[in-house]
């Protein structure tokens, strides 16, 4: 292969951020790379109604790349190209559940420009959003597993060579709000746990007190940042940063504990307002312009707790962890602070899914009631959600957070309907979204326990669920939990449990009869029922018409009057209506303006010769 001169190198580079958008350099503002060894690069970027993308690989054989809703070959929407004997070619294929790789008849994959440099090939392509063709995977919103490959050779050379180890599998969010870019001048500091032991043990939480070095001057953190220990990734799920009482002293700094265990220290139990959540496969969140997370005063955190959730299904002996969060901050004040409200289902027993089921829904409800009395208190005007976070375990393969305003349904506030336990971070909205008294919001998960004989229950293990959303927002306000707990009697009644213990003295609490449960603890009661998918769909039905238990607290593990008290769900329409999919025109959206300056540079590259350049 012959060798790119110099500014033809140069071009490269400039290709890959500016193809097909003329001469800017933001056609592109996104970029992953997709391997270990950082050998596939993708650039990627909207263009109206459609993606545009620029693939750089290390190799001189062919490229590979798709959609795929499990992460696998299977079912799988495929593109591949390349570069060969001076010629190039783009191809649109699928695959089918066996993973056999066809020509697409409609192909939706427009080359705008392919070249091949001494080490790299480059492809630049274009596909609409939504093109209406079966074989292909819609873009939206959603997660989207993206799957690589590559192989030396090229498709022609040998048939459908087969990629060895060169694939992967990727979860990313194609369509992304573009985020801010900080100066790396200004200044953090670090809460990270010291030489903390991880049992041997399927699941642990491990909190730590720590205090913010910021006191007496108002400053706004602009941006939080993962600091996670290398070949950790896997081992730290989620970590969750709390505000504590102001009246701690020093004393409490001097040791971590697990968390939610009998001997955890007095402490603890004073830090229930999340400020920060982040979750595996989540990068650093950086905060509107005009937004920051506020520290330094009398009514900021100076204490805080840090949970981090180590998931250790190996049952791996002798793990050390140094991870945590930097926080990056400014004392150049931004005109609003930054709040966070936990929405969703309470986590709890009451909380359960029924094992073999293909879809099962739940549901979590910040109630009118609770944002009525709060945000009538604090904020009648209403408080502006800038970005949510979206959080379920194993199980969970798809959440919504829905909005309804004086009973009416708003636009979806977030959703992922691909919803990937090992990717799980913050969604910028487009658009701030206005929360007003009278206002409610549904945190709905959809989960699959087909693989499961029996109950999945609510709780901190990864093999446990969850239902929550985390929205931030502005200005702060004394909300940090708008939640609900189900009904549990009604629950058991469903499978014929007629009476409990009275009082409780134990938890889970034990069933008195009738017969076949007599003595067992209602947790055990519920792995005896014999559940088909058929008793499975009418208890899905009756769980979500359940009165549920409103939980709606303030800070310093205050609560709100209504907190405590049943309300009933609204009644809304089910399933989720989603908005209809408009598709696109098949066109190659190159502007006129690049093809020109391609036009010009292919030109060129002719009279020297010595350039691998196609359009």
């Amino acid at each position: 292969m012959r060798r790119l001169r110099p500014w033809a190198l140069v071009l490269c580079g400039l290709l890959c951020a500016s193809a097909g958008a003329g001469p800017s350099l933001r056609s592109y503002p996104h970029s992953a790379v997709l391997d270990g060894a950082g050998a596939y690069r993708l650039h990627w970027g909207r263009r109206g109604s459609a993606l545009a993308f620029c693939l750089e690989v290390r190799t001189h054989g062919y490229v590979g790349f798709g959609l795929s809703a499990s992460g696998s070959m299977a079912s799988a929407d495929i593109v591949v190209g390349g570069v060969e004997r001076g010629q190039p070619y783009l191809q649109d294929y699928f695959t089918d559940e066996n993973r056999v790789l066809k020509k697409d008849p409609q192909q939706d994959y427009h080359l705008e420009y392919a070249m091949e440099n001494s080490t790299h090939t480059i492809l630049a392509f274009s596909r609409d959003l939504h093109t209406c063709d079966t074989n292909d995977k819609s873009i939206t919103e959603s997660t989207v597993r993206v799957i690589w490959a590559y192989h030396h050779k090229d498709m022609g050379e040998a048939g459908q060579n087969y990629h060895g180890s060169n694939r992967g599998t990727k979860s990313l969010r194609l369509l992304n709000p573009e985020k801010e870019v900080l100066s790396a001048s200004l200044p953090y500091f670090d809460l990270t746990n010291k030489d903390v032991p991880v049992p041997d043990k399927d699941t642990t939480y491990w909190c730590q007190m720590f205090k913010i070095p910021i006191q007496h001057e108002k400053h706004h953190v602009t941006k939080v940042e993962p600091l996670i220990q290398k070949g950790h990734e896997n081992l730290v799920h989620h970590i969750l940063l709390y505000q504590c009482s102001s009246n701690l002293n020093d004393s409490v700094l001097d040791y971590g504990h697990e968390c939610y265990h009998p001997n955890m220290p007095d402490s603890f139990l004073t830090c229930e307002t999340v400020i920060f959540a982040w979750a595996i496969g989540g990068e650093g969140f950086t905060y509107p312009p005009h937004v920051g997370l506020s520290i330094g005063t009398a009514s900021d955190p100076l204490f805080v707790l840090m949970e981090v959730h180590y998931d250790n299904p190996s049952y791996t002996e002798g793990l050390i962890d140094n991870s945590g969060l930097r926080l990056i901050y400014t004392p150049v004040l931004r005109k609003y602070d930054a709040g966070v409200i936990e929405a969703g289902l309470w986590v709890s027993l009451f909380h359960n899914i029924p094992p073999g089921m293909p879809e099962f829904v739940s549901e979590g409800h910040c109630t009118l009631e609770c944002l009525e009395e709060a945000l009538g208190a604090e904020r009648p005007t209403g408080i502006q959600v800038f970005a949510v976070l979206l959080h379920a375990h194993l199980a969970g393969r798809a959440i919504r957070m829905r909005h309804f305003h004086n009973g009416e349904e708003q636009k979806l506030l977030a959703y992922d309907d691909e919803f990937d336990f090992n990717f799980q971070e913050f969604q910028y909205l487009k658009e701030e979204r206005t929360i007003l008294p009278g206002d409610n919001l549904i945190t709905e998960c959809h989960y699959n326990t087909v693989d499961r004989i029996r109950m999945t229950w609510g709780g901190l293990s990864t093999r446990n669920e969850m239902c929550l959303s985390y929205l931030l927002y502005y200005p702060r306000i004394n909300l940090t939990r708008c939640a609900s707990i189900p009904d549990i009697m009604e629950q058991l009644q469903f499978i014929g449990v007629k009476e409990i213990y009275r009082p409780v003295r134990t938890w889970p609490f034990i069933i008195k009869s009738p017969k076949q449960y007599k003595n067992l603890s209602f947790m055990d009661a519920m792995n005896k029922f014999k559940w088909s998918r058929s008793e499975g769909l009418s208890y899905n039905k009756l769980v979500l018409k359940l009165p549920v238990n409103v939980r709606c607290s303030k800070t310093d593990n205050a609560e709100w009057s209504i907190q405590g008290m049943t309300a009933l769900p609204p009644e809304i329409e089910r399933p989720y209506k989603t908005e209809p999919v408009i598709c696109s025109s098949s066109s190659c959206l190159s502007c006129s303006l690049f093809l020109t300056l391609l036009f010009v540079v292919h030109i060129i590259a002719s009279s020297i010769g010595n350039t691998e350049l196609f359009v």
